[in-house]
């Protein structure tokens, strides 16, 4: 186990001895808190001795996810109790059913913009990130990004940066300033490992658009008769607290539309090892520029499918197509 990640996960064991400690002082012992309490000295021996995160039956690793999520976890996911395995799949379900519930709508009107997205987990819940907010001043927010790692921390992180935005959008903070707090904010309260690439955008109804890419994939504008792209100005947030992020602003026209996507597109991966690429998704974007939203996802799912074939789907997907149709 990392150096740091081990230091954090004896911090929170010890954070959750103190408080049990002061629990059964305050409210008495029972059986429960003494369960608990041993549970945790347990995970702390376990890290003395250089034995902790093994499973218990097998002595294999368990998975870094659940313990990142849960520090006292014993048992890997292929020696749960029977019982134990109902109740992980009731709690993926419920996360699940959350996670989706936080999506935008598949397609929405902001006034002049119209806006599109596709977003498909690999598993039971998703480290991808999307979102749109209407603002009080008639200026709309997008929001996507990719957090590191999968499974279900990767999900709880994308929640937690999903309630940071929202939190943050009201304040009407420069779009500079609100990516630095939430980096911030994120690196606080994340291990070291964990960060989250992330593309935030404001437009206006006057066809402006103010974009941040923080180490995200580069975002395609499809023009008439041409297609650009936003690449990333910075490194994605949570990597440093006092992280500084740039802005760019794009002047629309009306037609023009923004494609934004995750790894789960642009590095998917047919049965050969061949991956669908950049280049691919530029040149279907810019044979598709009379395409609404709607239909220009359509498309690059339909063309993902036709390179894919028959291959695995292993990663999360999250596309949003952002079109100005004009004052």
């Amino acid at each position: 186990m990392a150096i740091q990640i081990e230091t954090n996960i004896r911090h929170e064991l010890k954070s959750r001895q103190q408080r049990l400690v002061e629990a059964m002082v305050t409210y008495g012992e029972s059986t429960q808190l003494r369960r608990l309490l041993s549970d945790v000295d347990l995970a702390l021996s376990n890290l003395d001795r250089g034995t902790y995160g093994m499973c218990e039956t097998c002595h294999d690793p368990i998975e870094p996810d659940r313990l990142m999520a849960d520090p006292l976890i014993r048992f890997c996911l292929d020696h749960l109790t029977p019982d134990e395995q109902d109740a992980l799949q009731r709690d993926l379900d419920l996360a699940a059913k959350i996670q989706t519930g936080l999506l935008p709508k598949p397609e929405l009107f902001f006034r002049s913009w119209q806006v599109a997205h596709y977003y498909q987990a690999a598993g039971p819940v998703s480290g991808d990130y999307c979102d749109l907010v209407a603002a009080e001043d008639g200026s709309v927010y997008f929001m996507l990004g990719d957090v590191s790692g999968k499974g279900v921390a990767a999900a709880m992180l994308m929640t937690q940066l999903y309630a940071m935005l929202r939190a943050l959008i009201p304040l009407e903070l420069s779009l500079s300033e609100m990516m630095a707090r939430t980096s911030r904010l994120f690196c606080e309260s994340s291990l070291p490992t964990h960060y989250a690439t992330l593309v935030c955008g404001r437009a206006s109804d006057s066809g402006e658009v103010e974009i941040c890419n923080a180490g995200h994939l580069p975002i395609l504008w499809v023009r008439k008769g041409d297609l650009g792209m936003v690449e990333a100005t910075g490194l994605p947030i949570g990597v440093f607290s006092n992280q500084e992020f740039s802005a760019r602003k794009l002047r629309m026209a009306p037609g023009d539309q923004l494609l934004l996507y995750t790894d789960g597109l642009s590095e998917a991966l047919n049965r050969a090892g061949d991956e669908y690429g950049l280049e691919r998704l530029s040149r279907l974007a810019g044979d598709s520029q009379s395409l609404m939203p709607q239909m220009l996802i359509n498309a690059c799912l339909e063309d993902l499918m036709s390179f894919q074939g028959e291959a695995p789907k292993t990663d999360d997907l999250t596309m949003m197509a952002i079109r100005w149709n004009g004052l």
